[in-house]
């Protein structure tokens, strides 16, 4: 498809990768650089370097590549099933497991998994999120809803809407808290400078994670957090905004925290992140009204492997 971008005045001297990696959100900038790099960008119809300064009024074209065509497919993969009926399942979805196909990622999937295990699930969501009505990050264990039909897909996804579906996750976060509870409202949108992240952005969408202390330990506190919203990464950017990310999270700080932290724990900490390789986030505790017949539902899962071991180190004094 080819595409034809003017470039406005307010972004002169941006990098063109930049530029057209913030107007081309299906493209990763590896993408567009070896577009770049291949002569397939042009400006004002001559080639350009990736770090070329855009200029207001420049012509910028270039063909943009044809989408991906993904199919999921049925795989033969383990399962976790807390819950199953005609309508629906609970899983226990383990860290590790992405849940839907994406470019780069078609198989291995709770998805692949899920239609090998039912063999048809609600199609509302489209060929590669068949029955998924909420999403857990990759390295997030613990608990999901799946829908089996549209009818039961429809209704937990109103419940879902109205906030009437319970989600609770445990998570060990950096730094003592020093109030019992509280809560976080701001909004989570993409990273301006790093489309890959979300973060705390004005003008973003609404976002609000409620959380309350479990257990405080010497440099780290287990917390419960409640969502009143489902943004991407909410719990992980919430909680790195109020100073406590949470423990392990490549991505939002959770694994550079052991400076801030008194000389005496800083070697226990470095063996903690031994430890867990993701972020100590789980899926917890589950609760809603089932779609068909209205009655309420609760599922609670025990933390895995990992995340056990984790919080028990974390309660150990040096």
């Amino acid at each position: 498809m080819p595409m034809l971008i003017v470039v406005p005045p307010e972004a002169a001297e941006e990098r063109l990768d930049l530029f057209l990696r913030a107007r081309c959100p299906d493209l990763s900038r590896s993408r567009i650089q070896a577009l770049v790099k291949m002569g397939d960008v042009l400006v004002n119809g001559g080639e350009a370097r990736q770090a070329y300064p855009v200029q207001p009024g420049d012509e910028i074209a270039f063909e943009l590549p044809e989408p991906e065509v993904l199919a999921a497919r049925p795989q033969d993969l383990p399962l976790n099933i807390v819950y199953e009926d005609a309508d629906l399942l609970v899983i226990d979805k383990a860290a590790g497991m992405t849940v839907h196909p994406a470019p780069g990622a078609s198989d291995g999937t709770l998805v692949n998994a899920l239609l090998h295990h039912c063999r048809d699930l609600s199609g509302i969501n489209g060929v590669l999120r068949p029955g998924i009505v909420h999403r857990l990050d990759k390295e997030t264990s613990g608990l999901m809803v799946v829908a089996k039909n549209d009818a039961a897909h429809r209704a937990l996804a109103a419940s879902l809407q109205q906030r009437e579906i319970e989600r609770r996750y445990a998570a060990l976060v950096w730094g003592v808290c020093r109030d019992d509870a509280g809560r976080v409202a701001a909004p989570i949108d993409r990273n301006p400078k790093n489309r890959k992240k979300m973060a705390v952005v004005v003008g973003g969408r609404d976002a609000a994670t409620n959380f309350t202390v479990g257990e405080r330990c010497p440099f780290t506190t287990l917390v419960e957090c409640r969502l009143e919203t489902g943004r991407t990464h909410q719990i992980r950017v919430h909680m790195a905004h109020i100073g406590h990310p949470v423990f392990g999270d490549p991505v939002y700080g959770g694994r550079d925290q052991t400076g801030g932290i008194r000389p005496e724990y800083r070697r226990q900490a470095k063996w903690m992140l031994g430890l867990i390789k993701r972020q100590a986030l789980h899926a917890r505790a589950l609760e809603f009204a089932h779609p068909r017949t209205g009655e309420g539902l609760a599922f609670e899962a025990g933390w895995p492997g990992d995340m056990a071991a984790v919080v028990e180190a974390a309660r150990v004094s040096v």
